[in-house]
């Protein structure tokens, strides 16, 4: 038995090896993490903060995302309360305006979040509900030492342009899974109109944001080839989302997820995007629970406050968790 375990430190310490040192880590690697038996979990946590320390140290970037646009989504995703085949009862209403956007980034620097995400629901952003946000992010800017992100959904021409003209930082769209199990989770866009939306924003010179949502009936192959695919598309920041059933939604009840599984998940996003922040996402309080501490030592970065239409944990708890771990919020993330 200890032999074995002292093989399974050997093969952590040999990713982090890899990763430190730039290459890839295989496809049967990064698989060997998923499968890694759970006596394995420690030493596979060790590893991964050896190369989380290595470029980001003992600092933790703190996001808070600003639901700007509820409901009312003509896309058909099965994860999401927000869209047209969801029955759950959540708030809707249309963009909100440029002073209660400006408002929100306040409560942003309050909870200590270094960036302030404008999220609005819908397959894209009309004209006017860009000038809302450019108007948004010109006054924010002006106050407040924040960078921003912008999640909007399916940018059109000249769109992405106008956002960074005006402010915004970075963009985020998730490819959410890999190309071949996109089909299964929604119909009403394509796999490449994601990675397209991610490319234009890198073309404008706003810094990509893509990450996944892991529980969704994929396989382990598919994590590790959304992982891959993340790196690919040169990803700055990624967001680790762990499956939040909701009640009213096609994924109602799907449940495969435990808080060791998601810890497995952290480290080998870490081993395949290793100076990228990765950051512990939505369903991190359901799913990782009492452990949520642990995710920070392959994690850089955290979801502060509520999420879209679900609660997230008390702030004051992610900033003791923060302060309790030895880690260092990093308040300011330009």
């Amino acid at each position: 038995m200890i032999q074995e375990v002292q093989s399974g430190v050997n093969q952590w310490e040999r990713l982090a090896d890899k990763a430190l040192a730039g290459e890839r880590i295989t496809l049967e690697e990064g698989l060997s993490v998923l499968k890694s038996d759970d006596q394995e979990l420690l030493p596979l946590l060790q590893a991964a903060f050896r190369v989380r320390s290595h470029y980001f140290g003992k600092k933790v970037k703190l996001n808070m995302i600003f639901n700007a646009k509820s409901g009312l989504c003509p896309e058909n995703c099965g994860y999401c309360s927000q869209s047209i085949i969801s029955t759950a009862p959540i708030e809707k209403y249309t963009l909100l305006k440029k002073d209660v956007l400006v408002a929100g980034a306040r409560e942003a620097m309050e909870r200590k979040a270094g960036t302030y995400c404008i999220v609005a629901s819908g397959r894209g952003p009309t004209e006017r509900e860009v000038d809302e946000v450019c108007a948004a992010v010109r006054e924010i800017k002006e106050e407040m030492p924040l960078k921003i992100c912008a999640c909007l959904g399916i940018l059109k021409d000249g769109q992405a342009s106008r956002l960074r003209e005006a402010g915004v930082d970075r963009y985020n769209h998730n490819l959410n899974t890999s190309a071949d199990h996109h089909d299964n989770i929604t119909t009403s866009h394509s796999y490449d109109d994601r990675v397209q939306t991610v490319e234009a924003a890198k073309d404008a010179g706003i810094s990509p944001c893509s990450g996944c949502i892991v529980g969704m009936g994929e396989s382990d192959e598919q994590i590790v080839q959304v992982a891959y695919e993340l790196r690919a598309i040169n990803a700055d920041s990624i967001p680790v989302n762990f499956l939040h059933a909701i009640p009213g939604t096609p994924l109602e009840g799907m449940d495969e997820l435990n808080p060791r599984r998601c810890l497995k998940v952290l480290a080998l996003f870490r081993f395949v995007c290793p100076e990228k922040e990765i950051r512990v996402s939505g369903g991190r309080e359901v799913n990782l629970g009492t452990l949520q501490p642990f995710a920070l030592y392959p994690a850089n970065a955290l979801f502060v406050g509520d999420y879209l239409t679900t609660e997230g944990q008390v702030v004051n708890q992610d900033h003791q968790m923060i302060r309790d771990l030895g880690f260092e919020i990093e308040e300011c993330a330009l």
